[in-house]
């Protein structure tokens, strides 16, 4: 299927975002977890890479084993960092090769310890001209780019942002995943936004179940996404792991709620690997989708 016919009036879309782990018997976990998220029967499954694309190998052999294994379609993510134009289309061949049905298309994060994105020579500057490489050289895959409810932290402002956003879609983006979020307000405010501006491709809100306190503020602070107060005062009540992800859970299942009380037509779940509160939230929820 083309990305946003998972999202079509009628359907409900699913799909789950995992990351390599660092050791093969990382991976047979993965694996395992994956099992029980298949269960929802999801559409499609996406893999990112680490940092400076230093696993980008171990992501189409993740992806390559998800969809041999379990039978569902699959994203790779793919980024601008430390790639020349001719490396992006090494690896892309590579992924066509082994039957990925999708990329997600983005700039990336500056290296550590930078604060600014340089491109190598002879690589891109922004995640549309990666839009425009796929669209002109590789128009079978389906291609999904980020969106920031809350602004991209190197972004000036919020206008610019968008407009970085609609160069993307204009560029030939089929679908938006937004960046993790706690308050539904700032995605439905995202959305608007992206409308008024004729961004007309679905939007798929980006959720994160929380299950351990010091760990989403530190990816919190890292993306610049905000925690809420009485949300942040729940978790710290008891140091116990158990407590904090039974917290997690229920807030995650009311926020998705929500968020298809508001009409959203999907959502992409980040797992962090593994299948245990996002497997609680969607029980809760007991979404039936279309075609499943």
């Amino acid at each position: 299927m083309q990305l946003p016919e998972y999202y079509q009036r009628g359907r409900f879309g699913l799909s789950f975002e995992l990351f390599p782990p660092k050791t093969p018997a990382g991976q047979d976990a993965l694996l395992s977890h994956v099992r029980r998220l298949a269960e929802f029967s999801p559409d499609y499954i996406t893999c990112t890479y680490g940092a400076g694309g230093s696993t980008r190998d171990k992501t189409l052999q993740i992806v390559s084993r998800v969809k041999a294994e379990f039978g569902i379609a699959v994203a790779s993510h793919l980024t601008c960092v430390a790639a020349t134009v001719e490396q992006l289309r090494d690896y892309l061949q590579q992924a066509r090769r082994q039957q990925v049905d999708y990329i997600v298309a983005l700039r990336g994060d500056p290296p550590q310890g930078s604060t600014e994105f340089v491109a190598v020579d002879g690589g891109l500057r922004y995640a549309n001209e990666l839009v425009a490489l796929i669209r002109r050289e590789y128009s079978e895959f389906g291609v999904a780019v980020a969106g920031y409810p809350e602004v991209h932290q190197e972004a000036p402002n919020a206008e610019e942002d968008l407009r970085n956003l609609k160069r993307k879609v204009d560029s030939g983006a089929d679908i938006i995943i937004t960046q993790l979020f706690y308050q539904n307000g700032d995605f439905f405010r995202f959305q608007d936004r992206c409308r008024s501006l004729g961004i007309t491709v679905p939007i798929v809100p980006g959720i994160l179940p929380v299950t351990n306190l010091g760990q989403i503020q530190r990816i919190t602070t890292l993306c610049k996404a905000s925690l809420p107060r009485d949300f942040v005062a729940r978790l710290g009540q008891h140091d116990d792991e158990q407590w904090q992800m039974q917290v997690g859970i229920e807030q995650a299942t009311e926020q998705v709620r929500r968020l298809i009380e508001g009409g959203v037509s999907g959502v992409h779940f980040y797992v962090l690997n593994k299948s245990q509160a996002t497997s609680a939230v969607l029980d809760n929820l007991q979404i039936k989708r279309a075609g499943h």
